[in-house]
């Protein structure tokens, strides 16, 4: 049975509920699912200035497990219209897997947050192109494939991209029902690229 792994790093929740629609929109689709995130690289103690609660009880994944499984669908905040640090620490961790070219062919998508309509989910996978191009990844966007990304009626989050949410600021907004759904389908999407590619 296909396998992917959905790896995140969630600060505040909102990835990680998107992460569970992921989830049961692959599962949807009949592949096996890895749930992982991303270790932690600040503090305590900043963390708690952030007022950042505990994190999910969700496995921490190493960069030896990745080639267990045949595709993948990451998770993470923007920071300034990119990855955040503790994910970027995880992909140039990766070297190794590089060199053996453990990742070629295996399929990639990615799903974000962002704190504002405007505030970068387009460019925050942009980002991760360098990632994917130099692992020879195989790239699967979520295209239109949902109508709620035609919805101009209230803030929708995601995009061709990837499933998004905007959780405003202060991170006080969560994923909304149309948001979640998108996720599923990006799930279901990529679940059945995974399943034609590792056949």
């Amino acid at each position: 049975m296909t396998k992917i792994f959905v790896v995140t790093y969630s600060t505040y929740g909102h990835i990680n509920k998107l992460a569970e629609s992921i989830v049961k929109g692959l599962e949807n689709n009949g592949v096996e699912v890895g749930r992982y995130q991303i270790a932690e690289t600040l503090s305590a103690e900043v963390l708690e200035k952030m007022h950042a609660p505990a994190k999910a009880d969700i496995p921490t994944i190493t960069v030896d497990q990745l080639p267990e499984a045949d595709g993948y669908l990451f998770g993470f905040p923007t920071r300034y219209g990119s990855a955040p640090a503790q994910v970027k620490s995880f992909f140039d961790a990766t070297g190794g897997l590089w060199a053996k070219q453990a990742l070629v062919g295996k399929p990639v998508g990615f799903f974000y947050s962002t704190g504002s309509q405007h505030g970068g989910q387009e460019a925050t996978v942009f980002s991760t192109m360098p990632f994917v191009a130099h692992h020879g990844l195989i790239y699967v966007p979520l295209g239109y494939t949902n109508s709620h990304l035609f919805d101009n009626s209230e803030v929708v989050g995601g995009s061709a991209w990837g499933a998004g949410t905007v959780a405003n600021g202060d991170g006080s907004r969560m994923p909304s029902e149309k948001e979640l759904e998108i996720a599923v389908t990006q799930g279901e999407r990529f679940a059945d690229v995974a399943k034609k590619l590792s056949a």
